[in-house]
């Protein structure tokens, strides 16, 4: 029962990236997921989420630049990174709230984070 995130990388400001959120094949359906990104000294903060049935939050630093979508067939969810800025590196990772398993529900799940380091 894991959530692996995929699509960092190495961007100039103004570029774009895409970043996926995949559950594992144990898993069969997510309630809400969020991604958040993790700077060095600075606190983990939540950029963006949303529910099983579309509500969709932003924080106000990635507003209008970030859309994140899921496609609930592919148990997969994702964050398009548009307008990067050198104040979004970070490590970005994903969290599901609740996962309907195999073994059951899994709370407060969390992947093992990718990086994007945006140069100026």
């Amino acid at each position: 029962v894991q959530l692996v995130e995929s699509g960092g990388g190495l961007v100039q400001a103004g570029g774009s990236l895409r970043l996926s959120c995949k559950a594992s094949a144990t898993i069969y359906n997510m309630d809400v997921v969020g991604w958040y990104r993790e700077a060095v000294g600075d606190q983990r903060e939540l950029v963006a989420s949303i529910s099983s049935i579309g509500d969709i939050y932003y924080s106000d630093s990635v507003k209008g630049r970030f859309s994140i979508s899921r496609d609930n067939a592919k148990k997969t969810v994702y964050l398009q990174m548009d307008s990067l800025k050198p104040e979004d590196t970070a490590v970005y990772l994903c969290n599901a709230d609740r996962v309907v398993s195999q073994v059951g529900p899994v709370f407060n799940l969390w992947g093992q984070g990718t990086q994007v380091t945006v140069s100026s």
